[in-house]
């Protein structure tokens, strides 16, 4: 019993919340399967030093959680890209008046190297990584983004050449394996489960320290993506590692 409350508690910590303000996996987590799943992490023998709470198909427990990004284009082909963060969940929920956004703590990817050009100083913009995107080529028009700290233009330049390169549309664009390198320096890289096998072993064979992610997660940053292509017929795309979607206007009510 102390066993499956360090599991239940694990959840409880960082699952429940006001369902008010947020969306926590009830159903999932009250299903029987699950359940059994979980009890499987129960040693007879010994107690658990370090319980993680449970991960579902959808949802990620990865910090990257401050950031959102929407793409919208109207009936005129008009787009906006906007990304808005927050940074590290800095929490102040203080707006300035007249300002229209929240202190944040964006100002700790500034450098306190003296002769840096990100150094620290009054009214200057740190080093961020707030990218919406733009693409144009003839009549064809993309608003698009992808979240997720230094990943996104990384994320973005493969998003570009699955389009420009290798003829995908926006939704497929989004969808299609990735590769993320979150540090500055070596030979390690997170390598996508979509991305196949054979091309993993190419990229190990070459020297890289593959680490290879399961589908579907966080590490790879959020997508969203508006098109038109000059015809008049307007496209939108949310690809499935987390919780977007694209909704066309509703059609007027009435008359």
């Amino acid at each position: 019993m102390i066993e499956a409350k360090k599991l239940a508690y694990a959840d409880m910590l960082r699952y429940a919340a006001d369902m008010r303000f947020s969306h926590p996996p009830v159903a999932a987590l009250l299903d029987k399967g699950h359940a059994a799943q979980r009890a499987k992490r129960i040693g007879a023998g010994d107690a658990a030093r370090d319980v993680q709470p449970s991960t579902f198909d959808g949802l990620t427990t990865s910090s990257g959680q401050d950031t959102i990004y929407l793409s919208v284009i109207d009936r005129d082909g008009n787009i906006v890209s906007l990304i808005q963060s927050i940074y590290e969940g800095f929490g102040a929920a203080l707006v300035p008046p007249g300002t229209g956004f929240a202190l944040h703590n964006r100002g700790a990817l500034f450098t306190l190297e003296a002769d840096h050009p990100n150094v620290l100083a009054p009214r200057k913009r740190p080093l961020h990584t707030i990218i919406p995107g733009y693409m144009q080529r003839g009549d064809t028009r993309i608003g698009f983004g992808i979240m997720g700290g230094f990943n996104q233009a990384q994320a973005h330049a493969q998003f570009v050449a699955n389009i420009a390169d290798y003829g995908m549309d926006i939704q497929q664009a989004l969808e299609a394996g990735r590769f993320t390198k979150g540090t500055f320096s070596g030979v390690d890289v997170n390598v996508e489960a979509l991305v196949p096998q054979t091309v993993r072993d190419e990229l190990t064979a070459l020297g890289h320290q593959v680490t290879a992610v399961p589908p579907r997660t966080g590490t790879f940053g959020h997508g969203q993506a508006v098109m038109s292509d000059g015809s008049g017929v307007h496209f939108g795309a949310s690809e499935p590692r987390h919780d977007g979607a694209a909704i066309p206007e509703a059609p007027p009510f009435g008359h």
